[in-house]
C-alpha cells in the first residue's frame, strides 16, 4: 500500500469514526441514557459513556489531522496546479477545524453535565425543571451540539469524496487545463 493509500485511507476512516460516533452517541447512548428511571442516572450514565469515548475521540482527530497533512504533502503539486483543488483544500481545512473546536466544546459542556449530574435531567441533554441554570444551559447547548457534530463530521467525509473525485484521470486533466 502506498503512502498516499495508507494515510488517505487513515484520513477517511478517522472522519467515518468522527461521524458515526456522533451519530451513535446522540441517538444510542443519549436515547438508551433518558430511558434511565432515575433522573440522576440519565445524566451520569450519559457523560460516563462519552467521558470513556473521549480519548479515543481525540486520538482519531490527532490520527485525521496527521493523515491530512501527509495527503496534502503528497499531492501539493495538484495543489497548486489543479483548479479548485487548493480552494477545496483550504474550505475543508475550515469545516473540520470548526467542527473540531465544535466537538471540542461539547466536551467541555458534557464535563459540566457531569459535575451536575446528581441534579438529574429528563434525558442527557434535556434538563428538568428545577435544575440549576448551569446545567440547563449545559443541557440545553448540547442538545443541539449532538445534532451539529456529525452535521460537520459527515461535511468533511462529503468533501473528502470531492477531493477523491478530482484526481479521476478526466477531472484532473481538465482541472490542469483551466
Amino acid at each position: 500500500m502506498s503512502g498516499n493509500l495508507f494515510a488517505r485511507s487513515i484520513h477517511d476512516l478517522t472522519a467515518g469514526a468522527w461521524f458515526g460516533s456522533a451519530l451513535m452517541g446522540a441517538i444510542g447512548l443519549n436515547g438508551a441514557a433518558a430511558e434511565a428511571r432515575d433522573p440522576a442516572e440519565r445524566t451520569r450514565l450519559s457523560s460516563l459513556g462519552w467521558k470513556k469515548w473521549a480519548p479515543f475521540q481525540a486520538a482519531a482527530f490527532i490520527a485525521h489531522i496527521f493523515a491530512g497533512m501527509a495527503v496534502t504533502w503528497e499531492n501539493k503539486g495538484r495543489l497548486l496546479k489543479q483548479e479548485g483543488v487548493g480552494r477545496l483544500s483550504i474550505y475543508k481545512a475550515v469545516v473540520t477545524l470548526a467542527g473540531a473546536a465544535v466537538t471540542f466544546y461539547a466536551g467541555i459542556l458534557g464535563s459540566k453535565v457531569e459535575k451536575l449530574s446528581e441534579e438529574g435531567g429528563e434525558g442527557a441533554t434535556e434538563p428538568r425543571p428545577g435544575a440549576s441554570e448551569e446545567l440547563k444551559a449545559a443541557q440545553n447547548q448540547l442538545r443541539i451540539l449532538q445534532w451539529a457534530i456529525p452535521v460537520f463530521a459527515g461535511w468533511v467525509i462529503v468533501l473528502g469524496a470531492r477531493h477523491g473525485e478530482m484526481q479521476r484521470p478526466k477531472n484532473f486533466l481538465q482541472g490542469l487545463v483551466k
